[in-house]
């Protein structure tokens, strides 16, 4: 049983992982380049040889111009070949971790991971791993301000425990104490500042920073439903083949 579930998780991992990281490049990447431009103090006409690579955001491609320079081309593949590898690593790792979390909520709630409900097994794992966090410390553009990492990481830590609770209590109990209960702990981290630094001052535009902030929630929740689909996908595998070997 340990063993399915394992090897369940990893099938989820990679498939998911690798299978985001071509939405990634598409959607984040380009954000990324932009708000790295400014944190250099330039302003997104000068990267001219990214916008070449299809790696400025759609909002800023009108203000690349033909300036590329000699030699920028070949530096810029070049780092795309190196960020693309980096995040298809760091995805692996990520999706296989995120698929042993799932697996190891199924096992303790006695509730299987299944193809039918697997998006929403990876839904629930959005939610209280990326979204509910993300509702006081929403996903950051380098040269953004940040607070202290220790203090966020306690109110992250913190959020994600009350949420995971409050989720259960919603889902799977049915008695209305339980259900408003569950609500409450849903609540409860949010009526708890997240950390901020005092001075919020950025070079990156609003606009920029929401971009980033929605595209990245939009590519999580796809990510985590790949990994629910693919978990269940593989658990029912299994349990077919242990039926036949019945």
């Amino acid at each position: 049983m340990l063993t399915r579930t394992l090897a369940a998780a990893l099938f989820a991992g990679l498939v998911a992982g690798a299978s985001i990281t071509p939405v990634q490049q598409i959607k984040l990447v380009p954000l990324i380049v932009a708000a790295e431009v400014y944190e250099e103090g330039g302003a997104p006409a000068h990267a001219a040889h990214a916008s070449a690579l299809g790696l400025v955001s759609p909002a800023f491609a009108h203000s690349a111009g033909d300036h590329a320079q000699p030699g920028g081309e070949h530096e810029a593949t070049t780092l795309v070949a190196s960020r693309t590898g980096g995040s298809l690593l760091a995805n692996l790792v990520l999706g296989c971790g995120f698929a042993l979390v799932l697996a190891a909520a199924s096992l303790a709630l006695n509730r299987p991971i299944t193809l039918r409900n697997g998006a929403l097994w990876g839904l629930a794992g959005f939610g209280v791993l990326t979204l509910a966090p993300a509702l006081g410390l929403p996903p950051e553009l380098p040269a953004m301000p940040a607070a202290d990492l220790a203090a966020r990481q306690f109110w992250w830590l913190g959020t994600v425990a009350t949420s995971a609770a409050g989720l259960a209590l919603l889902v799977l109990r049915r008695s209305p104490a339980a259900r408003l209960g569950g609500l409450a702990l849903l609540v409860a981290p949010h009526l708890v500042p997240a950390p901020h630094p005092a001075d919020l001052a950025s070079p990156i535009p609003p606009t920029l920073a929401a971009e980033f902030a929605v595209a990245s929630l939009s590519v999580s929740a796809l990510f985590f439903v790949l990994i629910g689909l693919a978990a269940g996908f593989a658990f029912d595998r299994f349990a077919r083949r242990s039926t036949l070997t019945v």
